[in-house]
């Protein structure tokens, strides 16, 4: 299968794809293009039995800083669709679903700061392993918005527990690797330089089991957890972000964050 993108990179190797948010001198922030290309990879993934295994990372020192905050006080394209306000274009959250819905694992390997939206999607891997040196934060509180967005309310209580969760979304602490492995945020740690191997030795490990039998296990996981509803969870984190959007202080704090550049 043929990929043409321009902010990600999409390689196959053997039944792997190995997927790169690409825009590194933005700690690979999320803008329009970057969500729309990572929206269309993923739903092309559910007719592709060709691939088995999605190994996703960030090029350069980050794997995703999140909303690209310089863009979108400047006019680019970084917070189009995100309420769904502009129909003609996917609504930013589409994209957490889409990730849990293509049948092959994900592995995200975290090779420097995913923040806010960033760790959204890390949140919505099958499974994570980070570089000694990378940081998570849940983020969206210091720009005013809830800490419960694009599916972090779902996911981050089911990996850490509902007190650790509460701790991390109300203060927005960042969380090194080593904590990260010690509360099963990641299940593997490894300086920078093996994260790439690591992340090809587990993908290896996933590509010795029954391909229909690793394929059906991530899709009869995925309807254990929708019995909670992933769907209704982001509708509401959307409901509340779409109403704090306009109270006039996420406005205030981007412009802030600019000025200090």
């Amino acid at each position: 299968m043929a990929f043409e993108y321009t902010a990600i990179d999409v390689r196959r190797e053997g039944a792997i794809d190995w997927v790169t948010l690409n825009r590194p001198e933005r700690l690979n922030a999320l803008t329009q293009t970057l969500f729309i290309e990572l929206l269309d990879y993923f739903q092309r993934l559910r007719s592709d039995d060709t691939c088995r295994v999605v190994v996703l990372r960030g090029a350069g020192k980050g794997f995703c800083a999140g909303l690209d905050i310089k863009e979108a006080v400047t006019g680019g394209d970084a917070l189009k669709g995100m309420d769904g306000a502009d129909t003609l274009a996917p609504r930013l959250f589409d994209l957490i679903p889409a990730m849990r819905e293509c049948p092959q694992p994900i592995i995200g390997a975290i090779n420097g700061v995913a923040l806010g939206g960033g760790f959204a999607i890390a949140l919505a891997c099958d499974v994570r392993i980070a570089a000694l040196e990378a940081r998570m934060v849940t983020g969206f509180t210091h720009i005013g918005l809830s800490g419960c967005e694009l599916g972090t309310t779902f996911f981050l209580p089911r990996i850490v527990g509902m007190g650790i969760a509460t701790e991390l979304m109300y203060t927005a602490r960042p969380v090194s690797a080593e904590r990260a492995l010690a509360i099963g945020l990641v299940s593997e740690a490894v300086p920078g330089d093996r994260l790439q191997a690591a992340a090809r030795a587990l993908a290896e490990d996933m590509l010795k089991v029954s391909p229909l039998g690793l394929r059906r296990t991530k899709e009869v996981f995925n309807l254990c957890l929708e019995l909670n509803s992933l769907k209704a969870v982001l509708k509401i984190e959307e409901n509340t972000q779409s109403k704090l959007s306009r109270t006039g202080e996420m406005e205030h704090r981007f412009q802030q964050f600019v000025s200090k550049k």
